[in-house]
């Protein structure tokens, strides 16, 4: 039986055909623009979910596809065992490509939703759900983020309804997070 890395985002809900959804009372971005959005991730906080359960130094790197869509290759590392974590999937815009709404799969044609609600004027962070309020994390294009943003960002999650409470902090320090491989 093959195995598959635990990183494998999003799956908990890609494995369940048609749960491209958005959290209900939620907006996803508009005048969204891919080129801007390409590129490498640093997840500065995440609600809970076993299969990133361990993970620190965590990234998504996002590049366009001959086809239109995007490759996503979300990778995170292991202290405990000192192993990187690698998933690799694809992703399509659900609505017009200038609203900030995908559809990732990393099995086959199983997709979940991938909802943008908040993304500044330069593209330096965003807080993004999946298709409930289950799924939420908070990313930035530098593996620190300010505390004023940080804060700004939970604090309009939370008026989504979103139980922030539960956030937890990713561990991006460079001391911890050895060299990270390069997506390909």
């Amino acid at each position: 039986m093959p195995t598959f890395p635990r990183l494998t985002w999003l799956a908990p809900f890609s494995l369940l055909a048609g749960c491209t959804g958005i959290p209900e009372g939620t907006q996803a971005v508009t005048d969204f623009r891919l080129e801007n959005y390409l590129g490498r991730w640093y997840e500065i906080a995440r609600l809970p979910h076993g299969f990133e359960e361990g993970l620190s130094c965590v990234t998504a790197t996002y590049r366009r596809r001959d086809d239109g869509g995007v490759d996503v290759i979300n990778q995170g590392y292991n202290l405990e065992n000192g192993q990187w974590d690698v998933a690799e999937g694809k992703a399509y815009f659900i609505e017009s490509p200038d609203v900030g709404r995908l559809k990732v799969s990393f099995f086959g044609p199983f997709y979940g939703g991938y909802n943008i609600l908040e993304l500044d004027a330069d593209y330096r962070h965003a807080l993004v759900a999946g298709p409930d309020r289950d799924y939420l994390w908070i990313l930035a294009r530098e593996p620190s983020l300010d505390e004023h943003t940080y804060r700004s960002l939970v604090r309009r999650a939370r008026e989504l309804q979103f139980p922030v409470d539960k956030l937890i902090k990713v561990e991006q320090r460079p001391a911890i997070c050895p060299e990270q491989r390069q997506a390909s």
